[in-house]
């Protein structure tokens, strides 16, 4: 369950984003001008950090997919995920880092796979209460029979390699290709154990977003 906030962001998630995308190799089009097209959530299970996968376009182009996570206190030995930090008017100084460099994301994203399990519950306090809030993406895990998610590493133990479509993550007992160029010919060669798909608003076909192998 994830337990949202009605806050003002400086900067806001998009204008961090688009500061940012450029200099990656998967991406094209106006960074200036995004939109997002869908958004989902995995918890946390030590409740600590954020994790949170934007889904956003530039005017006609393709889809990217870009997976955040939100954390209170800098992430050790991961400057080079940082994509930035942004003012959040309830919890203050949050660290945002592209998902692929966290082993939080690894680990909720792997776990959702592996144990066919759906995006996180959305809920917003509304005047004291919590009001369910409908996902703006739908995800779901095919399932990976007799398995379960590896510990995995810190950050100095995670091997990421990113290409003109996609990113490939290797921990040593676990690979994942995330999909950062949804639609088109964009996809992976590699044989994988289980995947990753979701719907959203102008996508009612499920896509592939991540593939994991155990190894």
């Amino acid at each position: 369950m994830a337990i949202l906030h009605q806050a003002e962001l400086r900067p806001s998630k998009l204008e961090l984003i688009g500061g940012w995308a450029p200099s990656q190799p998967w991406f094209s089009g106006d960074a200036e001008h995004l939109d997002s097209v869908g958004a989902y959530r995995f918890d946390d299970p030590a409740g600590e950090v954020g994790v949170e996968t934007i889904l956003v376009r530039s005017g006609g182009g393709p889809t990217f997919q870009v997976p955040l996570t939100y954390r209170a206190t800098p992430l050790p030995d991961a400057d080079e995920w940082l994509i930035g930090t942004l003012q959040h008017s309830v919890l203050g100084t949050r660290w945002v880092y592209d998902g692929v460099g966290d082993p939080v994301y690894l680990q909720t994203v792997g776990e959702a796979v592996i144990a066919a399990g759906d995006q996180a519950e959305l809920f917003i306090e509304v005047d004291g209460q919590r009001v369910q809030r409908e996902p703006t993406a739908r995800v779901t895990g095919s399932g990976i029979t007799d398995a379960v998610v590896p510990d995995l590493p810190l950050t100095d133990g995670i091997v990421v390699r990113a290409g003109a479509a996609e990113t490939v993550v290797e921990t040593g007992s676990l690979r994942m290709t995330v999909r950062r160029v949804i639609g088109g010919d964009a996809g992976t060669g590699q044989p994988a154990d289980g995947t990753l798909t979701g719907t959203w608003v102008d996508q009612a076909e499920p896509r592939p977003l991540v593939f994991v192998s155990l190894t």
